[in-house]
C-alpha cells in the first residue's frame, strides 16, 4: 500500500492539486493508495466518484496539521506501507522520524516553498522537514540545483507527470470557435493572474504585435491578484477586440481553447520569492501540439526544449518577447515546434513517470 499526504488536492484547482492527483492515480497501477488530504466545501462530491481511497482532515488550520500528522503515523504504525509521499516539506514536518523509518518515504519540491535565506529559522524547518524524507524529490534541474544552495542534500530529480490530452466535447469546441472567431494567429496563457507570469508584458507585446498580425487573439485563462490591473491595461491600450481575459472557465473550455490555439506565452519571471520551478502548463500545450515560449529564469527549461518545442526568452524584456513571439509566428514556425512538443509531452506520461519512483522504493 501507498500513503499520500498532501496540502493540495482536487477539487481544488492548481498545478500542485494536479500533480499531486496525477501521482496519486499512477500509483494506483502499482498497489492499493491512502490518500490524506485536507476537507473542503467540494470534497464530498469528489472522494464520491474518486477511485482513491481519501481521507480528509478538516477543522482550524493550527489544530488540524497536528490531528492530521497524527491520523498518518496510526496509519502507518498499523499498516504494511511500500511507500508514503508527501507533497511538501510542512507535510512532513511534523511525522517522528522513527515512524517514516517503517516505509520509504518521499517529500516533493517545488522552489517557492523552500526559498528562505540560508540560516534564517525557516531555512532551518525545511532542512530538518526534509532530512527525515529518504527521497526529496525535485520536479526540475533548477530546482535541485536551488535547493543544494540552500542546503538540501540528496536531492533527485522527477519531473511532473502530464494525463492531457483530454476528450474534448462538441459544445467546448464550438465554445472555443465564438472566443476566438476568425482570429490568426491565435495565443493563449493559462495560469493565474500574478505578477510571475508576465501577463503585462505580453499584453504591451500584444500591442506591438498587432501592426503585423492585425488578426491576432489572445486569450488569458485565470483569475487572481493582477486582474484589475490587467483589465485597466488592455483598456488603456486598445485591446479589447484582440484580447480576452477569462477569470473563469470549466475544464472542458479550457482544454478546446488550448487546442485551439497556436502558441502557449507564459515567459514566467522571478516576483518576490517566487520562481517558475518547472511549468506543468507548457507540458499540457504540447500534449495538444502547441509550441510554448517560456520564461529564462526557473526550470522551465525541463519543460520546453528552445529552439525545438518552443522557445525561452526574458519575460522582463518586452524586445525579447516581441522577437521570440515574431520567430515562432513568421511562416507559421509554431507549426513544427508543435509537431515536435506532441512528441516531447509523450515523455511524461504519468505511467512512465510514475514508473522513475517506483525504482527508488
Amino acid at each position: 500500500m501507498f500513503l499520500v499526504s498532501t496540502r493540495n488536492f482536487p477539487p481544488e484547482l492548481g498545478g500542485m492539486q494536479n500533480l499531486m492527483e496525477g501521482l496519486s492515480n499512477a500509483l494506483l497501477n502499482h498497489g492499493p493508495v491512502k490518500v490524506f488530504a485536507e476537507a473542503n466545501r467540494d470534497s464530498e462530491n469528489y472522494d464520491q466518484i474518486s477511485k482513491l481511497n481519501i481521507e480528509r482532515v478538516s477543522g482550524f488550520k493550527i489544530f488540524r496539521k497536528y490531528r492530521k500528522a497524527n491520523l498518518i503515523q496510526e496509519f502507518i504504525t498499523s499498516n504494511e506501507i511500500r511507500a508514503s509521499f508527501f507533497d511538501h516539506w510542512k507535510s512532513i514536518e511534523n511525522i517522528e522520524k522513527n515512524i517514516l523509518e517503517k516505509t520509504k518515504s518521499f517529500c516533493l519540491i517545488h522552489s517557492k516553498e523552500i526559498n528562505h535565506p540560508v540560516g534564517s529559522s525557516l531555512n532551518k524547518r525545511v532542512l530538518n522537514a526534509l532530512a527525515k524524507a529518504d527521497n526529496v524529490i525535485a520536479n526540475s534541474k533548477f530546482t535541485k540545483e536551488f535547493a543544494m544552495k540552500l542546503g538540501v542534500k540528496n536531492v533527485t530529480v522527477i519531473n511532473p507527470g502530464c494525463n492531457y490530452p483530454i476528450p474534448i466535447s462538441e459544445e467546448a469546441k464550438k465554445f472555443a470557435r465564438d472566443i476566438y472567431g476568425n482570429a490568426s494567429p491565435k495565443l493563449i496563457t493559462i495560469s493565474r493572474l500574478d505578477g510571475r507570469k508576465s501577463h503585462q508584458n505580453i499584453l504591451m507585446t500584444i500591442k506591438n504585435l498587432l501592426p503585423k498580425f492585425p488578426n491576432l487573439k489572445y486569450v488569458s485563462i485565470g483569475d487572481g491578484d493582477e486582474k484589475k490591473n490587467l483589465l485597466k491595461l488592455s483598456k488603456e491600450l486598445g485591446l479589447e477586440k484582440n484580447v480576452e481575459l477569462l477569470f473563469k472557465s470549466s475544464e472542458q473550455e479550457k482544454v478546446a481553447l488550448l487546442e485551439q490555439s497556436n502558441v502557449f506565452v507564459m515567459p514566467s519571471v522571478i516576483y518576490k520569492k517566487s520562481v517558475e520551478g518547472f511549468g506543468i502548463t507548457y507540458i499540457e500545450a504540447a500534449s495538444y501540439g502547441k509550441a510554448s515560449i517560456g520564461g529564462i529564469y526557473g526550470g522551465e527549461g525541463d519543460a520546453i526544449k528552445s529552439g525545438q518545442t518552443g522557445y525561452l526568452c526574458n519575460g522582463n524584456d518586452l524586445n525579447a518577447i516581441y522577437e521570440t513571439l515574431i520567430k515562432t509566428l513568421t511562416n507559421n514556425h509554431f507549426l513544427e515546434l508543435g509537431t515536435n512538443a506532441l512528441e516531447f509531452s509523450k515523455n511524461f506520461k504519468w505511467e512512465k513517470i510514475v514508473k522513475e519512483y517506483i525504482n527508488l522504493i
